[in-house]
């Protein structure tokens, strides 16, 4: 913050000075160089520049009593229990204009089409493997896969029927697919509040600026639920399945529960009874026509994988292949999420859509591969590694940032499972200006995970949930290790 040129009246204002901003050789989303902002983000600028700090600081304090009062939280899981932690937001906003956002959107409807053609295959013909596309190996080796899925044939042939793909902007400015996650991917209502947030703090803007809206999510999500019902009733019932109040993303299944009209419920309030499901409730028995389900496959049904998980409901799957229920995402759908498969989705969407991608692929090194994986291990220092089957952030080695110890270890990880194991460039993830300390204005990497819904009909978020690495020159943005949050904008400009 700078002091300003007197107004008047003796008055001094403290603005923020955008000359004294910079993000280096990053590509930043809201400032094109000192001084100067990108068209999406003029007005944004322009208003924020007015602003004294006592306004900043006002400001500041306001998104925090919303998130306590709104009581937006998340659980980090530590060795010492789990803990409940404020949802971690800046003020400032994340800019994108329509015109990219557009043909972003196409191509997340493009890949998650191409990836639900890849999943009904799997389960079905495998023609993609027996037309080597795709090498088995990559299939058997799967820890996602289900064999209890094969023949399977849900609604529309979609088994991911929500996915969070995330999306970096690399120094030329350009959309990449980072990862892709389709098995019970979380966030949407962090998007939402921080839309409600950034509202309440910084209302002017809205009247000034033509922001695309975010709060239609919750219906067409039940839109996309009661497509799926297998009664052509006319109100479905569709429930959320929790694991419970002790899990990380509580908060999200209670939030969309409570925005659809949809009741949340845990295993032990529904039974299955002629492979049909069933929720209790005071009046008796009602019949469950779709599941939102936010537990992994390995716990839905202790009759058919974990048979100590009290999270399920025993004949779950059962009911499923009987198509007395829907399920969403259907079990098996993570076999997409491998971040080996990611490797091949360029190779899916040409295969089963003969169109090239609209969003490409960040570069990728396959272990399993002898002359990657030399190349892998030979570079370690320079590389991202990656698990095939984490998330979260948990598991990684960023090389730049790691240790000679951690690299060893990684190394001896790589050469004794190397299909479990993908690298990647070390990204020169975009920026933002982030506030932090006593309103200093210095820039954070960024991600987007925009939300994917597929069932009669395909739909993409206006942005999604911007995640920021608040630790300087940090490159992980999961709040789990972490890292924050900002509203996300869609301007027309």
């Amino acid at each position: 913050m700078r002091k300003s040129q007197s107004h008047g009246c003796g008055e001094q204002s403290m603005a923020i000075n955008w000359k004294d901003y910079s993000s280096a050789e990053f590509f930043d989303e809201v400032m094109s160089s000192p001084g100067n902002a990108r068209k999406p983000a003029k007005k944004l600028v322009s208003y924020l520049k007015t602003l004294s700090e006592e306004d900043v600081t006002a400001r500041k304090l306001a998104a925090e009593s919303t998130i306590k009062e709104m009581g937006v939280s998340f659980t980090v899981y530590t060795e010492g229990g789990n803990i409940d932690r404020a949802w971690p937001f800046d003020i400032i906003p994340r800019t994108i204009s329509s015109k990219q956002w557009e043909t972003a959107a196409a191509g997340l409807k493009q890949r998650l089409t191409a990836l639900n053609l890849f999943i009904n295959d799997l389960y079905h013909e495998q023609k993609i493997i027996k037309d080597g596309v795709v090498p088995e190996f990559v299939l058997k080796q799967s820890k996602n896969y289900r064999k209890e899925c094969e023949g399977i044939k849900p609604a529309f042939g979609v088994w991911a029927h929500i996915c969070g793909t995330d999306l970096v902007r690399a120094g030329d400015g350009e959309f990449y697919v980072l990862e892709d996650n389709l098995r019970v991917p979380s966030g949407v209502s962090y998007m939402l509040e921080n839309r409600a947030i950034t509202k309440r703090v910084l209302p002017e803007l809205f009247e000034e600026v033509d922001i695309q809206p975010v709060g239609d999510y919750p219906a067409r999500l039940f839109d996309t639920l009661e497509a799926l019902s297998p009664r052509r009733v006319k109100r479905p019932v569709i429930v959320v399945l929790t694991p419970g109040i002790f899990n990380s993303a509580y908060f999200e299944h209670a939030f969309l529960a409570q925005q659809m009209g949809a009741e949340l419920v845990e295993g032990s309030d529904l039974v299955v009874q002629d492979d049909c499901v069933f929720m209790k409730t005071i009046s008796g028995l009602e019949r469950v026509d779709v599941i939102y389900r936010r537990i992994d496959d390995l716990f839905l049904d202790p009759e058919v994988f974990d048979k100590n998980s009290v999270l399920g409901v025993a004949g779950l799957m059962r009911a499923w292949q009987k198509g007395n229920v829907a399920l969403a995402n259907a079990p098996g759908a993570g076999v997409a999420d491998d971040k080996v498969v990611y490797a091949f989705v360029p190779q899916v969407i040409k295969y089963y859509l003969d169109e090239d991608p609209l969003i490409p692929n960040v570069e990728t090194f396959l272990c399993y591969d002898d002359k990657q994986r030399e190349y892998v291990l030979a570079n370690l220092d320079k590389l991202v590694v990656k698990p095939a089957n984490e998330s979260g952030g948990y598991g990684m080695l960023v090389g730049p940032h790691s240790t000679k110890k951690e690299r060893e270890t990684f190394a001896d990880l790589i050469k004794s499972n190397p299909r479990n194991y993908i690298a990647q460039p070390t990204l020169a993830l975009s920026t933002a200006p982030t506030l932090v300390g006593k309103n200093e204005l210095e820039p954070r990497h960024l991600d987007l995970r925009p939300f994917i819904l597929q069932s009669r009909d395909t739909y993409v978020t206006n942005g999604g949930l911007t995640r920021v690495a608040m630790k300087k020159g940090s490159l992980v943005v999961n709040s789990s290790q972490g890292g924050g949050s900002k509203d996300t904008w869609i301007v027309d400009a």
